[in-house]
């Protein structure tokens, strides 16, 4: 976003830049004025009955199965394609949706979590006097209002600071940010405003303080982008669409049109992934929404046609919530090497990214070690010296996958624009590509006008504008203070299931198991620092949600703020859902392997044990040696080298201390390199000198042994949660 080379041309293009905005901002405002009657008119012009409740996974199958034809059958089950089923089915088109793994399974979950207009390309507009990228950032700003609006139990205005070192950049981001203000017009947020040093650092106290000259503070939003999409697919399976997940295309069926003699694509063979039944979808238009793997699908279709995706990785990291303050974020709008970072509060955590570089296409991206540690370093050039940036605290680590347009012989990833592209093949496929999470709904629109141009479709206009997604209907934000009077939920469970469920929170609640304690009444947690429940599984069955990945990652997000916490409550959903979906021992053991996996190498779980690996240097003094190795012994009384789970109660139940078998299992799990079920002496130095380094940090097993050393006179109670360490 750096205004300052858009201001430092001369001052007739400045000037041209700000009358340009100025006067597409007034016509813009004119016709915002009347945004909400047209969310109004576009929502109640919908005539396609709308049932209360979606139908089973179950029922999906079976109609696309016993369909003859659908109008629109849609490949792709992220934010897009979604957005394109709910769009055709509001239309009053028999609309079928396919996804090959689960909704929102790839980029659409891997976001910065931002809605947003996008700084960056208005910066672009103003230095290029570029028109197409003021319009994708005004496109943007419409649709941010509009998400807010029709999602409210998901997503939330977020004032965002730009801290400001240098007196000279103060007028120039003032600038800039004012015109991304002007842009919006009426449907800007709240209006930008600057702050002083004293000001900013009370915001935001652990900001750093050297040559710190004031702020800016500007405003976009923020959503939980899985559980958006979800949202999206629901409302369009509730108004009738035949939306299946685990459902993998293997090919395009073909006819030959009697009229002119081409090929037309009509239809798809399918296979249920988890039953692996194959079955034929026919379609009259079929839409090609997959992201990343636009250019596999086309090729289905064509395999001369050349790639129009160039796919860029995005990582981030998530932190401890102490790294920011609850409802404040962080810009760094020209990092070491040209990129943004953006540093958020998200779900009482602390989100950090993103980074930008060119990859292959994968369905199981995972974060690299090179980009964790750029983003921690950026970060270190923003937050005060007396907060030490830990490498141990990141908490859960993943890449997702853009799928940006390009011309196929471009290799710069970062001058790419993210608008989107609608293209129609000789033998009819549709396909959307590029764009961004903003815009999915306004991407569907001019994906659905183009079907129904090119497919003689009967359908009226766009009905989605204004449309409320599921949840939205009936939630207000003080509806989690039903859930705690009338159900006895605790409260930060109750505000935990109004802003994920929405107005449905109540069907969660009532699956909510007795605690058997006088507070809370109900509501059993997953695991005890998150206020996921387990009736949240049961109901996430419902929803669609097939394997334990998706319900730590997708139905809960668990997975994207603790892996350790997201291992740890997987047994037990693991059994809820073997319950619900008559799941045999074997299967679950696969579940249980498959989502350790998962954890392992897309969520960054991998990073830790990498980290704690390759401080095999054992770098302490040898005072620290001996004084670790007596602390060792202490548990190894037999001197034999490594300490079990039996070592460790021995000790505890000398101190009249009661720590649960299976607890104490994951405890030393989380140092058991080699994962023979017991910790070398050498591991335990390896862990004492990372801890040191600060690449490792919150480990329950060396809190434990300190605490047991130092209380075995006082027989204290030790603790065993989570200290908020991380990978």
């Amino acid at each position: 976003m750096a205004f300052q080379k858009a201001v430092k041309g001369t001052a007739l293009i400045g000037g041209g830049a700000i009358a340009t905005v100025f006067g597409l901002s007034q016509f813009s405002q004119y016709r915002n004025k009347h945004g909400p009657l047209v969310h109004v008119q576009a929502a109640e012009a919908v005539r396609v009955p709308k049932q209360e409740h979606f139908p089973s996974r179950e029922q999906q199958i079976l109609a696309l199965q016993s369909t003859g034809e659908f109008d629109v059958l849609v490949i792709g089950g992220g934010a897009t394609g979604c957005g394109c089923a709910l769009d055709a089915v509001t239309r009053g088109l028999k609309t079928a949706l396919l996804e090959r793994d689960d909704f929102s399974s790839g980029t659409s979950s891997r976001s910065t979590k931002l809605i947003h207009g996008g700084v960056r390309y208005l910066q672009k507009a103003i230095m290029n006097l570029d028109l197409e990228q003021y319009k994708i950032v005004k496109e943007s700003l419409e649709e941010r209002a509009n998400l807010l609006e029709i999602a409210p139990h998901l997503s939330a205005p977020l004032p965002i600071m730009l801290p400001v070192y240098k007196w000279w950049q103060l007028p120039y981001y003032w600038f800039g940010i004012k015109l991304y203000d002007m842009v919006a017009g009426s449907q800007c947020l709240k209006s930008s405003y600057v702050l002083s040093k004293s000001r900013a650092l009370e915001l935001f106290p652990m900001l750093r303080k050297d040559h710190l000259v004031g702020a800016i503070v500007y405003y976009d939003g923020q959503h939980n982008d899985a559980r958006m999409n979800l949202a999206i697919a629901l409302t369009a399976a509730r108004y009738g669409a035949a939306t299946a997940n685990y459902t993998e295309v293997l090919r395009l069926l073909k006819s030959r049109d009697p009229a002119g003699g081409k090929e037309r694509v009509c239809g798809v063979r399918c296979r249920d992934v988890l039953t692996g039944q194959e079955f034929d979808v026919k379609a009259k238009c079929v839409i090609n929404a997959t992201g990343p793997f636009t250019d596999s699908v086309r090729k289905m279709d064509d395999q001369e046609v050349p790639n129009i995706c160039q796919p860029s990785a995005g990582v981030h990291i998530v932190m401890p919530g102490y790294y920011s303050p609850d409802n404040m974020g962080l810009l760094d709008p020209a990092t070491s090497d040209g990129r943004v970072i953006f540093f958020l509060p998200w779900e009482k955590m602390t989100i950090a990214g993103t980074t930008d570089t060119p990859t292959d296409v994968t369905s199981h991206p995972s974060p690299t070690e090179e980009d964790i540690n750029f983003i921690l370093n950026e970060v270190r050039n923003y937050l005060s010296v007396d907060v030490e940036v830990r490498r141990g605290d990141v908490l859960a680590a993943w890449s997702g996958i853009r799928p940006l347009v390009t011309d196929p012989n471009s290799k710069d990833t970062q001058s790419i624009c993210r608008n989107h592209v609608v293209a129609i093949s000789d033998s009819g496929l549709v396909t959307i590509a590029g764009g961004k999470w903003t815009t999915y709904r306004s991407m569907a629109q001019d994906t659905i006008d183009a079907a129904v141009e090119a497919h003689g479709l009967k359908a009226g206009s766009c009905r989605t504008l204004g449309l409320q997604l599921q949840g939205a209907e009936e939630w207000s934000p003080t509806l989690y203070i039903r859930l705690v009077q009338d159900y006895g939920l605790e409260s930060e469970v109750a505000q935990h299931l109004a802003s994920t469920y929405g107005d449905k929170a109540f069907e969660v609640a009532k699956l909510a198991q007795v605690t058997g304690r006088r507070w809370p009444i109900v509501g059993k947690r997953l695991v005890s620092e998150f206020p996921y429940i387990e009736a949240e599984v049961i109901y996430g069955v419902k929803e669609y949600a097939r394997t334990a990945v998706d319900m730590i990652s997708r139905r809960t997000r668990l997975a994207f703020l603790n892996v350790q916490a997201a291992e740890e409550a997987l047994p037990r959903i693991v059994d809820i859902m073997g319950k619900e979906l008559n799941w045999s021992e074997q299967k679950k053991k696969e579940e249980l392997e498959t989502a350790r996996k998962f954890l392992y190498y897309e969520m960054g779980y991998k990073v830790k044990s990498d980290q704690l690996a390759d401080s095999s240097e054992i770098s302490l003094l040898p005072a620290d040696v001996e004084r670790y190795k007596k602390r060792f012994h202490m548990f190894d009384k037999e001197k034999k080298g490594f300490i079990t789970i039996l070592d460790v109660q021995r000790v505890l139940e000398s101190i009249s201390v009661q720590i649960a078998e299976n607890t104490l299992h994951d405890i030393l799990n989380e140092v058991d390199l080699n994962k023979n079920g017991q910790v070398e002496l050498n591991e335990f130095l390896q862990l004492m000198s990372a801890i040191q380094k600060g690449h490792i940090s919150g480990s329950r097993l060396a809190v434990l042994m300190k605490t047991a050393e130092e209380n075995l006179s006082r027989r204290a109670v030790i603790s065993v949660d989570r200290s908020g360490g991380g990978l």
